[in-house]
């Protein structure tokens, strides 16, 4: 009889499992997949911080006409009286400081006191309290600005109100731009000869944004081009520099100067408006001639540029309550057309 030969139990079947090869082929096809899904992710993301973002400019619509139906004007954007000069730096409390009451934060509306500068008021909470509909949910640096001492002094936002073109305001007469707001404002609807659905209300800006201020009268002449702008450094107040905390523009909502709350249209929105700096550092600056209140004679002219995070475009409110986003491609004419008040132009190719 033949020898027979046993086998251990289980030999001749062949174990279950992934071998390396088929493991690899494995993950390399799940990579393909999520490359190929976190585009479309990222883009939903975007589509609903947008939605959101346009969400917040029309609550901002809607706080205005609810102060204009309450007080029979608009918002001013500063108060003081002309031919004098403030004794403070931070005189006077912006738009947003002004229509807290109709964007149900009128607790906090009833700490404030109009007739004192605002930053005599951090004490109070306000001035640094993080309002979230002045807020965009893109903002890269949402939190609080501190002072010298690292001490909470204010919260940025995100949504600047319409100054007009270049001139916001001349102390020695009392004229303010053409824009919607501008210091001791006085308007109604009927003063918007150019139509609500026409006429910019408030655009998306950057908080901590590069600035300088305080300069030589630069002269009713708008500028022509970013560059333009670096000639009127000379002996300016700079605020910026490598640290964000530096870069202070747009980061006091509750200050009503154009640099803070406000935007010009100088410059079609997210232009990028270089200057080279002493310290070899370029940056995307923001112009004020002459800050609100501080002389009684020089007048202030500003370039403070709309700014977006949504690639592409800004986000605007209308002075009818309706938002929608623009181009930054838009026509610089037509993109000053819709910043005045009464200019009585004629705007075509205004869509996004």
């Amino acid at each position: 009889m033949g020898d027979f030969v046993h086998l251990p139990r289980g030999a001749g079947r062949r174990l279950s499992g992934f071998t390396l090869v088929e493991l690899l082929v494995v993950m390399a096809i799940v990579g393909v997949l999520v490359g190929l899904l976190l585009p479309a992710v990222q883009a939903a993301r975007e589509a609903a911080r947008r939605a959101q973002c346009l969400n917040h400019l029309r609550q901002l619509g809607l706080a205005l006409h609810h102060y204009a139906a309450a007080n029979s004007t608009f918002p001013p954007s500063f108060c003081l009286r002309p031919g004098t000069a403030l004794g403070t730096n931070n005189g006077s409390w912006s738009v947003h400081g002004r229509i807290l009451p109709y964007l149900e934060q009128g607790n906090a509306y009833q700490r404030v006191r109009l007739d004192v500068p605002w930053d005599a008021q951090v004490a109070t909470g306000v001035p640094t309290m993080r309002t979230p509909i002045y807020l965009c949910p893109s903002e890269a640096n949402d939190r609080v600005r501190v002072d010298a001492s690292g001490n909470p002094y204010t919260y940025p936002h995100n949504y600047g109100f319409n100054f007009g073109t270049w001139l916001v305001y001349h102390p020695a007469t009392g004229q303010g731009g053409d824009g919607v707001f501008f210091p001791n404002s006085q308007l109604t609807t009927a003063a918007i000869l150019d139509g609500t659905s026409t006429t910019l209300g408030a655009a998306e800006v950057r908080a901590f944004t590069s600035y300088f201020r305080n300069t030589a009268d630069p002269g009713p002449t708008v500028p022509s081009a970013p560059a333009a702008l670096a000639a009127l450094a000379p002996g300016a107040d700079f605020k910026l520099g490598p640290n964000t905390n530096q870069n202070t523009g747009h980061t006091e909502w509750a200050d009503g100067r154009v640099h803070h709350s406000g935007i010009t249209t100088v410059f079609t929105p997210n232009t990028r408006v270089h200057y080279t700096h002493t310290d070899g550092r370029t940056y995307d600056v923001d112009y004020n001639s002459q800050q609100e209140g501080r002389s009684a004679t020089q007048p202030t002219y500003a370039a403070v540029t709309a700014r977006s995070y949504h690639p592409g475009v800004v986000q605007v409110l209308f002075m009818d309550g309706s938002a929608r986003p623009l181009s930054d491609h838009i026509d610089l004419a037509t993109w000053r057309a819709l910043s005045t008040r009464a200019g009585r132009e004629v705007v075509a190719g205004a869509g996004p």
